[in-house]
């Protein structure tokens, strides 16, 4: 692996996995928290409207696949708080239409698409530097928002209706949350690829609230956990020659198991001592 850094493309995507753990670790753990994994799903697949938007227009796709997945998280969002009974199979379909918008402008694009299949499966070996650039603006923005509004999402990630009372206003923070999740999607995007994005959310997050239930202690286990998946999984690619975001999410399935395999060890033990001391 020593020797893979004396490539830029490798260089680059170390410190992608790096940035990359920022941001989901810290968003994740909301996204997991407020139980709103499959909000975060339709995020990511509506994202790929972005990219043929981008494509469309002759822009960078990371571009409009930020503006979109904003505007889609945010009609998301809306609906999720409006229309609680039914946002599933709404936001089901906004994922659909995503999708489906995205194909339908790449088709219309004239030319050949060399890296298309990269924003569905990930390529962070082919990261570029100018997306390393947008990936660390864009985890300034979702550090210094999380920082400002902390105790407010905090609250309404654990008590909404105490929120309310507070005055907190839960409607505008939730909103403000789901522009968070939808820049989040756009960096990983290049990573693991708009299919897994769901996976490398959570999966760090659910892993460090079975160890921590303060919430920061919750992000920043979420963030180191996420820098080892993706350095693991880079080392494990580049020694095996496989697909790196799809192996960057089997070490974390990995880790999850043990982390779930602890627990029950630990629940087991703590059962047997109580057998005893009755």
């Amino acid at each position: 692996m020593i020797e893979a850094l004396q490539f830029t493309f490798m260089r680059n995507a170390l410190m992608a996995g790096l940035l990359v753990s920022i941001a989901f670790g810290i968003i994740g753990t909301l996204v997991v928290i407020n139980r709103i994994v499959f909000v975060s799903g339709g995020v990511a697949h509506a994202a790929y409207g972005g990219v043929g938007l981008g494509y469309f227009m002759r822009l960078n796709p990371v571009l409009g696949a930020m503006v979109f997945s904003l505007f889609a998280a945010l009609g998301m969002g809306w609906v999720q708080r409006r229309t609680r009974e039914r946002a599933d199979t709404v936001i089901g379909v906004m994922w659909a239409v995503g999708m489906a918008t995205g194909i339908i402008l790449l088709d219309l694009t004239p030319g050949y698409r060399a890296d298309l299949m990269s924003y569905l499966f990930g390529s962070i070996l082919a990261v570029p530097t100018r997306d390393l650039l947008i990936m660390l603006i864009l985890d300034g923005v979702i550090v210094i928002t999380v920082a400002v509004f902390y105790k407010e999402l905090l609250a309404i990630s654990f008590d909404e209706t105490f929120a309310t009372v507070q005055n907190v206003p839960v409607d505008a923070i939730y909103m403000v949350l789901m522009a968070l999740i939808a820049f989040t999607v756009v960096m990983m995007m290049r990573v693991v690829g708009l299919i897994m994005v769901i996976a490398l959310l959570t999966v760090p997050a659910a892993i460090s609230g079975q160890f921590f239930r303060d919430m920061k202690k919750m992000m920043v286990g979420a963030v180191l956990l996420g820098i080892v998946f993706t350095t693991t999984g880079l080392m494990l690619s580049y020694a095996w020659n496989l697909t790196s975001g799809a192996t960057i999410i089997l070490v974390s399935a990995v880790a999850y198991g043990l982390a779930l395999a602890i627990k029950a060890l630990r629940a087991q033990q703590k059962g047997l001592r109580a057998n005893r001391d009755i």
